[in-house]
C-alpha cells in the first residue's frame, strides 16, 4: 500500500481514503454568469474538486463569484503569468495548477511559493506530452512516461527547494499506455498524491474508454487520490463517467446493473428495459446489483448474486430476489415493479 503525503485542497484531505472527483468549466473564462452555473451543476452532478481556467487577470473575477455559489474546492489553471497565481491566491482559491518551470525562473516560483504558503493552498503540477521541455525531449526523443516524470519531479524539486511540500502532481498523457506508465514509475518515486486522467481522451464514447482503462487500471494497483475524466463534452458527463469508473472497480457505492446480451430466446425488449432501469436507478444511492436478464438462462441462475432481477419470458418476466423468484410481471410492468422492489431493500 502507497504511503500518501496528506494535502488539504478545501475541504478535502487527498489522503489516499477517498478517492476524489474532478472536473473542469469548459464555458468562456469571460462568461461569469454561465461559469458559475455551470460549477453548481457539476457539484450538483457528484463533482467534488472543480477546475476554472484563469487565462488573464479579468478571468480573477470568477474565483469570487463561483466559490459564492459552491461549497467544493475550487481550483485556478495558470499557465506561464506567475502574476495570475498571487492574484488567485489572493482571491480566494483553494489550489493552483501551475508548471514551475514555465513561469519565469526561480524568483517568480518564490513568490508563489510565499503566496501559496501564506494561505494554505496546495499547488498541482500539471506536466502533459505537450508540455515538455525542450531539453528532456531531445534526451528521450519522445514524450515517453519516463520523460513526463522526470519534468514533473523537476517541478517538485523546484518547490522543495523552495521549502514547499504541499504538492500534487499529475503527468497525463493521450496515450492511454503512457499515463499509466508515467503514473506507474511516478508512485514509485515519491508519496505525493497524484491527480490521474488520460488528457485529450476524445468524444465521449473513446474518452470513456480510454479513461476507464488508464484510470481504472492504476486505482487498481492503489494509485490515484484524485481522477479527471476528460471529455470534448458537457463536463457534466466526465462526472458520471468517473462515478461509474469508480463504481466498478469497487471504490464507490451505488446500484450496480448486470444484464446480458440477449440472445435468440429472449422474448421481450431487453435492451429498451435495461436503459429504462438505468435511468431509473440514477439518482439511487443503495448499494445493490441489479439484475436485467434475457430469459431464465440469464437469470436466477446466473444472476443469483444479484440483490434483485428480472428474467424475461414471452412478453414477461420472473422478478427475483437473491435467487429466489418472488411473482411474475407484465413487460409494461417490469420497470415500476423492479423499482417498487428496490424501495423495500
Amino acid at each position: 500500500m502507497r504511503e500518501i503525503k496528506p494535502v488539504k485542497v478545501g475541504n478535502c484531505i487527498l489522503d489516499g481514503k477517498h478517492i476524489y472527483i474532478q472536473s473542469m468549466l469548459n464555458t468562456r473564462s469571460d462568461d461569469i454568469a454561465g461559469s458559475v452555473a455551470q460549477a453548481v451543476a457539476l457539484e450538483q452532478a457528484g463533482c467534488e474538486i472543480v477546475r476554472a481556467a484563469i487565462p488573464n487577470h479579468e478571468a480573477i473575477a470568477l474565483i469570487p463569484a463561483i466559490k459564492e455559489k459552491i461549497s467544493i474546492p475550487l481550483v485556478a489553471d495558470i499557465h506561464f503569468d506567475y502574476r495570475l497565481a498571487l492574484e488567485a491566491a489572493e482571491a480566494g482559491i483553494d489550489k493552483i495548477r501551475i508548471n514551475p518551470g514555465n513561469i519565469g525562473g526561480m524568483s517568480r516560483v518564490q513568490e508563489v511559493v510565499h503566496a501559496c504558503q501564506e494561505r494554505q493552498i496546495p499547488i498541482r503540477i500539471g506536466v502533459n506530452s505537450g508540455s515538455l521541455e525542450k531539453e528532456i525531449l531531445a534526451k528521450y526523443g519522445a514524450p515517453t512516461a519516463e520523460a513526463l516524470v522526470e519534468s514533473a519531479m523537476g517541478h517538485v524539486h523546484m518547490l522543495e527547494e523552495c521549502g514547499f511540500d504541499d504538492i500534487v502532481i499529475s503527468m497525463k498523457s493521450s496515450d492511454v499506455n503512457t499515463m499509466i506508465d508515467a503514473y506507474r514509475l511516478c508512485a514509485q518515486q515519491c508519496n505525493y498524491p497524484l491527480h490521474l486522467g488520460v488528457t485529450e481522451a476524445g468524444t465521449e464514447r473513446m474518452g470513456m474508454l480510454k479513461s476507464a482503462i488508464g484510470i481504472g487500471s492504476l486505482i487498481h494497483d492503489g494509485i490515484g487520490e484524485t481522477i479527471r475524466v476528460s471529455l470534448t463534452e458537457d463536463p457534466v458527463k466526465e462526472i458520471r463517467a468517473a462515478r461509474d469508473i469508480l463504481k466498478c472497480i469497487g471504490k464507490r457505492g451505488g446500484p450496480q446493473i448486470v444484464s446480458c446480451p440477449t440472445c435468440g430466446r429472449t422474448r421481450i425488449d431487453l435492451v429498451k428495459t435495461a436503459k429504462e432501469v438505468e435511468a431509473a436507478l440514477e439518482h439511487v444511492e443503495k448499494d445493490i446489483k441489479v439484475a436485467v436478464m434475457g430469459c431464465v438462462v440469464n437469470g436466477p441462475g446466473e444472476a443469483k448474486e444479484a440483490d434483485i432481477g428480472i428474467a424475461g419470458g414471452d412478453g414477461c418476466a420472473m422478478l427475483f430476489r437473491k435467487g429466489t423468484v418472488l411473482r411474475k410481471v407484465a413487460e409494461q410492468d417490469i420497470v415500476p415493479e423492479l423499482m417498487a422492489e428496490i424501495e423495500k431493500l
